[in-house]
């Protein structure tokens, strides 16, 4: 569940384990963002961990493994990782951790409880992903989330499009959760137009699925 969030001032600890540690105290998330941004530029190194001592959380980026790790230390203690495909998402992740902790990187993607799962191929990630995911209200918020990275409704409003222009060699992990959500859900898949990217899945609209997306958009 997201905690809401506490106007500041709050600590974080901003580390890369060179023993360089830099402490710093904000008033807002912007703020956090700001001087993470700074010690994030300024180093070259394989990690980087933001440390919420008062929350018990910590956010850990490793470009070196073209990962991110998230870890809650306090109450159920749990430690799930993510698979990142492109350097610019690694900023982003810790913005949503700013505003809110462990659970504000909720929906940023395929979240994993062991490491190792990472390594294996986008497909299978995919549908690792997608087995872990039993009931048809967790199906349609995936889905959604999927949708709300890339996705549009067609022009004649009958069709989901999702990975709006993309190429086939995109997203892989992430089409390969959705055609098995898709398939999960019973909803109906349709040939693109011939014009489409080969990346692109389309889907007949579905009144179970407009709801959510409409709070995703």
């Amino acid at each position: 569940m997201s905690r809401p969030y506490v106007p500041g001032p709050r600590r974080f600890v901003f580390t890369v384990g060179d023993g360089n540690d830099q402490q710093v105290s904000v008033g807002d998330p912007q703020e956090a963002y700001t001087a993470f941004s700074t010690f994030f530029r300024n180093r070259a190194a394989d990690t980087y961990t933001i440390e919420d001592e008062p929350a018990g959380q910590s956010l850990v980026l490793m470009p070196g493994r073209g990962a991110i790790a998230r870890i809650e230390a306090t109450g159920r203690p749990r430690s799930e990782y993510l698979r990142i495909d492109r350097a610019n998402r690694y900023l982003p992740s810790a913005m949503l951790f700013f505003e809110n902790g462990y659970a504000g990187l909720d929906h940023f993607g395929q979240w994993f409880s062991d490491l190792a799962d990472l390594d294996a191929p986008p497909e299978t990630r995919g549908a690792t992903r997608a087995a872990t995911i039993t009931t048809e209200a967790a199906a349609i918020e995936a889905v959604a989330r999927i949708w709300a990275d890339s996705g549009v409704v067609d022009a004649s409003d009958q069709y989901y499009v999702f990975f709006d222009s993309h190429d086939v060699d995109d997203d892989r992990a992430e089409r390969a959760e959705l055609l098995k959500l898709i398939e999960f859900l019973g909803m109906k898949r349709v040939d693109p137009p011939a014009e489409a990217a080969d990346g692109e899945v389309w889907v007949r609209t579905d009144t179970r699925l407009d709801a959510e997306l409409e709070r995703w958009s």
